[in-house]
């Protein structure tokens, strides 16, 4: 038990400074998202139109709320983004082939050779993102992501506490 409760005082002294993990993570993710908005911008899109593209170009045709969920945003989000991205040309909508009540979200030409620019710029940030480090280093960093985001949606289906705890007032 002393190898676990040293391991659980050294989490705890990492975790000293109230949200440094949280800003951290925060501010990682803005930046990557900054710069490969940057990087977007020479093919003409905007940050959040690059996930409708690959999520169409891994199965074009989806629904509206097909997309929505493959995105994990609501359906009026991904509407609007749809709207945007139909008028820009690289999206059109259509019926479905077996029930022309469905409406589905097709990629255009144009929206399927933006797909190697996507990739390309991803790749980039990637790189910029873990310059400096090993390869290793890489493997652990996405490995220990994985699980930041596990425990995060795993916390988020956990009921609230209570904020009666040590430190909290009541």
């Amino acid at each position: 038990m002393r190898k676990k409760e040293k391991s659980l005082r050294k989490k705890e002294e990492a975790l000293a400074e109230p949200g440094a993990l949280a800003n951290s993570l925060v501010q990682a993710s803005r930046s990557l998202r900054t710069l490969l908005s940057r990087a977007l911008t020479r093919t003409g899109l905007y940050a959040g139109q690059d996930g409708v593209i690959l999520a169409l170009h891994e199965q074009d045709g989806l629904t509206t709320g097909q997309l929505a969920q493959a995105l994990g945003v609501k359906p009026p989000t991904v509407t609007r983004t749809i709207g945007r991205m139909e008028a820009q040309g690289f999206l059109m909508r259509g019926e479905d082939a077996k029930d022309g009540r469905l409406s589905k979200v097709y990629l255009t030409d144009m929206g399927r050779s933006a797909v190697e620019a996507i990739s390309a710029s991803v790749v980039h940030c990637d790189r910029a993102a873990v310059a400096g480090l090993s390869g290793k280093e890489v493997k652990t960093l996405i490995r220990l992501l994985k699980t930041v985001d596990a425990n995060l949606n795993s916390a988020g289906q956990a009921p609230e506490p209570t904020g009666k705890g040590e430190g909290s007032p009541g």
